[in-house]
């Protein structure tokens, strides 16, 4: 049987996807019921949180997640496509980068975790593709928690990260 391989926008239209502010395509999938009162949160929160939230999310090789950061470790999660490199800087000013993927026998990943605080950013490695991936955030996620912050803020931070932020950034 050949079976033929979806496309980017049959994803984006099955799952109802929509484009999130850092780059790329989402939906939100779970939320829990549980709340963490604010005053059991560290200072790095304002309010309550979900114990934990979920996402389907979609990158292209036209659309990649700018270098953000959040409170919250983030556990990315593969499903389908090519596979995706997602950068990373500490608070330290340390890069790393992991492969996120199903090759494992390439020393893929097909889970990680991204540690809370720290600007990370996420690119499809193929041209003219797409990685299907899901992204769980613990306490849960919540737009007061996201910085998305301009190309010229972050360079300032890490100016011998200036290539890569330069390239994963939108302004």
């Amino acid at each position: 049987m050949n079976k033929k391989k979806m496309t980017a926008q049959q994803i984006i239209k099955k799952f109802d996807l929509t484009e999130h502010p850092e780059g790329g395509f989402y939906k939100e999938t779970y939320r829990s019921e549980g709340i963490i009162k604010n005053e059991q949160l560290s200072s790095n929160f304002k309010g309550d949180r979900n114990y934990s939230t979920c996402i389907y999310f979609l990158l292209t090789s036209e659309k990649f997640s700018a270098f953000h950061k959040i409170n919250q470790d983030e556990i990315w999660h593969f499903y389908k496509g090519s596979s995706l490199k997602l950068h990373m800087i500490s608070s330290k000013g340390d890069y790393s980068f992991v492969l996120i993927g199903n090759n494992i026998e390439n020393n893929e990943q097909p889970q990680f975790v991204v540690p809370a605080g720290y600007w990370f950013a996420a690119e499809v490695i193929k041209e003219n593709s797409y990685a299907f991936t899901g992204c769980t955030v613990a306490p849960g996620f919540d737009f007061n928690d996201f910085v998305l912050p301009k190309r010229e803020e972050l360079i300032q931070l890490f100016p011998q990260h200036k290539e890569i932020i330069s390239k994963l950034t939108h302004s």
